[in-house]
């Protein structure tokens, strides 16, 4: 730490322009070798450069070879966003990095062999290499007077090229989801548009998915579901980071964090689609609901621009488990996003108490498997 404070006390000084030590793809580069990705010139700019798109090594491509934190070079306050976007970076990392842990697993042979089209490799390396532009792009929006967080260490529930791709289509539609959220968060117009803009890939990233490896229709209705919470759905993603691996100049993540109770579906349930009748699976045994005896508590189930609300009974839990139906009034289309609330409509961030839970419409033989 002590190497890293001195480091810091000289990037506080006017930063000198690197541009002419290009980065190396695949070479996982020192703190100190980090530290130049704070000059927003440094190395190639998404959008310029074809190793944001049509790179297909295996090695990771910049930024993501250069793994630290990167550290103020300027004394004073954050800007407005800075924590919206120290957020943004921090689940991209975790994004990222699932996406180069599969260029890593797998190779054209894998997919082929399981089913997939022969262009199914090469989809992944150029997914995984769009999410490399997100982290730079993500890294220059945090102004010079905050931390930019560096990355985990991730761990990721795949073990075949299914599994892979079945986590793919979640992350995407979960990317698109928090990232509604977050653009309502963000104050300067032009951050709003950056993010419309990331939103934009993620859905054509869906859209392939859903088209070349579930063969489904990849539209679902004339709105994807928008959810204000962005930090609830990214906190359910802490469970992708190795407990104590995260750079120590990190903020918290997500920041501001409620810690709810995660919600999913209990395991076995036979359906997720709209008019199924669910038992509510609080996931983890030591972070469980309390429901006070004299207060009403609701499924909230938001699905495009609106949300339903429908009342549970919580006065025998946890002795019995909690059932509610999923409305039938919405399409078997999109995504559907979960919480448990004491307020009809989740009108606000802390009348959520459990959630969110992310329960995928489309494909949506799929959603049962991934309980």
């Amino acid at each position: 730490m002590a190497v890293r404070s001195f480091f810091q006390a000289c990037l506080l000084s006017p930063l000198v322009s690197v541009v002419s030590a290009g980065p190396v793809p695949g070479r996982i580069g020192s703190f100190v070798q980090t530290q130049k990705l704070a000059d927003p010139n440094y190395g190639p700019k998404p959008g310029q450069s074809p190793i944001f798109s049509t790179y297909h090594g295996v090695k990771a491509p910049f930024p993501g070879n250069l793994r630290d934190a990167i550290l103020p070079t300027e004394i004073g306050p954050p800007a407005e966003d800075d924590e919206v976007w120290q957020n943004l970076l921090s689940a991209e990392w975790i994004i990222y990095d699932f996406y180069q842990h599969g260029v890593e697993a797998f190779n054209t042979s894998s997919f082929v062999a399981a089913g997939y089209p022969n262009t199914t490799y090469q989809r992944i390396q150029e997914i995984r290499n769009n999410e490399a532009g997100h982290l730079r792009i993500f890294q220059n929006q945090i102004s010079p007077t905050s931390v930019k967080p560096g990355a985990c260490e991730h761990q990721y529930p795949f073990y075949d090229p299914v599994s892979f791709l079945a986590l793919v289509t979640v992350l995407e539609i979960s990317s698109m989801a928090f990232l509604t959220g977050l653009v309502q968060q963000t104050k300067n117009p032009a951050g709003q548009g950056a993010m419309a803009a990331i939103a934009e890939t993620e859905a054509r990233h869906e859209t392939w998915s859903l088209m070349e490896i579930w063969g489904e229709n990849p539209f679902a209705g004339p709105a994807d579901t928008i959810f204000p919470y962005a930090n609830q759905i990214l906190d359910t993603t802490n469970g992708f980071i190795v407990p104590g691996s995260c750079p120590p100049e990190n903020p918290q993540y997500p920041n501001p964090r409620q810690n709810l109770p995660s919600l999913s579906a209990a395991k076995n349930t036979p359906s997720l689609t709209p008019g199924s009748t669910i038992a509510l699976n609080f996931t983890t045994p030591t972070n469980q609901p309390c429901f006070a005896a004299d207060k009403d508590y609701y499924a909230v189930f938001f699905h495009g621009v609106y949300n339903i609300s429908v009342p549970i009974d919580t006065n025998d839990f946890p002795e019995k488990p909690i059932t509610v139906t999923i409305p039938a009034q919405f399409e078997t289309a999109g995504v559907v996003v979960a919480v448990v609330a004491d307020t009809p409509g989740a009108p606000t961030q802390d009348s959520v108490v459990a959630g969110p839970g992310v329960i995928l419409e489309q494909p949506a033989a799929l959603a049962t498997k991934l309980l």
